[in-house]
């Protein structure tokens, strides 16, 4: 009996104390918010603070209180962006992805190492030690805060070159790695860009050199190339306007070092359809590489010096170039350089008019004079 007893009270107490708790989680309630949950419900989950919130139940009651843009979240893309702007009922305007970018060259294989660094595995700390192992106080130490930080396995360390690596397909634009790099070697850019600067020490010349192979000069080749006025020169460094960048990867071509990189598979060139062409000449008149021969009104042709600006497409009347992915690698010498104008003939007739003229102009001169 006295187990029964037992049984009896602790039970009635549970049910006293569910009740009780029952009644005082609706008392107390806090009024749900619909807008907030389906808003929380579209945010991928990342937890990965990227947005500036502190994980993603701060950003969504930032979106849904109308705080943060709909587009807040990095992690969730054009995608997450989109499906959160439906909840919240608004337009949300297209963004082109941004990924974390690498803009250091100096592996072991190009920077010159000052010594054998045996200590934390931080960058961080080999930091403190005479500005890290590398000559290059500017470039990555690959000791992996980057990677630890990552919780999308979008980057890793190259082990043999001591360089941070990233896979842009797996970025989700969360910047956590940008925050950790004590160097400021990662930046978020906007992905897909075919030519990039990848040097940030400003020293000029035989300084640089010395210490990297692959670092940026100064030299300014790479702005008096570009024909769109695309590149400036900033503490000795080119920095591209991405909106007069026409991508013809010039500036990498003349680049001596290689610190400005371009993809040359991605690299395209013009081609025009000989059968809608009628030979207006707009396309040569407008291309700046002496890539396009052919006279006028007759079919034009495309030669190995295009750079694949796009620039002869655009002015095409009738709409017959297309751009294409470049095959082979060009070749500036195909250029075609125009002749220099005439001079003009002067016949004896013309000449005895100008010798006429400055005897004149002699004779009302010594007239002022007296």
């Amino acid at each position: 009996m006295k187990i029964l007893y037992a049984v009896l009270i602790l039970g009635g107490m549970g049910i006293a104390f569910g009740l009780l708790l029952t009644w005082v989680s609706k008392v107390f309630a806090v009024p749900a918010n619909p807008t907030r949950d389906a808003v929380r419900e579209a945010l991928p989950g990342a937890n990965c603070g990227g947005c500036g919130y502190p994980g993603c139940d701060g950003c969504a009651d930032a979106i849904a209180a109308g705080k943060a843009p709909v587009s807040a979240c990095p992690v969730g893309g054009a995608e997450g962006a989109a499906k959160i702007g439906k909840v919240m009922g608004v337009s949300v305007d297209t963004q082109e992805r941004r990924v974390a970018h690498v803009i250091c060259q100096g592996g072991t294989d190009r920077c010159r190492v000052k010594f054998d660094y045996k200590g934390i595995m931080d960058c961080n700390a080999a930091a403190i030690i005479q500005d890290g192992y590398k000559a290059c106080k500017y470039a990555c130490l690959g000791l992996g805060n980057c990677e630890r930080v990552c919780n999308f396995n979008a980057i890793h360390i190259d082990q043999a070159k001591k360089i941070a690596v990233v896979d842009e397909d797996k970025c989700r634009s969360c910047g956590q790695c940008v925050s950790a790099c004590p160097r400021g070697v990662l930046e978020m850019r906007v992905v897909n860009q075919p030519v990039d600067m990848r040097c940030r020490n400003p020293v000029m010349g035989v300084a640089v050199s010395q210490l990297c192979s692959a670092g940026c000069i100064g030299c300014e080749r790479c702005m008096k190339s570009c024909k769109f006025g695309a590149i400036t020169m900033v503490n000795h460094l080119p920095v591209i306007d991405d909106s007069k960048c026409r991508h013809c990867m010039v500036c990498a071509e003349v680049c001596p070092t290689g610190a400005m990189c371009a993809e040359w598979d991605k690299r395209f060139v013009a081609e025009i359809d000989p059968n809608a062409c009628i030979g207006c000449g707009a396309c040569k008149r407008t291309c700046q590489f002496g890539a396009i021969v052919g006279d006028l009104k007759q079919v034009h042709k495309i030669n190995d010096a295009c750079t694949g600006c796009g620039a002869c497409a655009e002015k095409c009347p009738k709409k017959c170039i297309t751009m294409k992915v470049r095959d082979k690698a060009r070749d500036p010498k195909a250029a075609v350089k125009e002749a220099p104008p005439a001079k003009p003939v002067i016949t004896p007739e013309m000449q005895a008019k100008i010798d006429a003229a400055k005897a004149a102009k002699a004779a009302r001169e010594a007239a002022e004079t007296k």
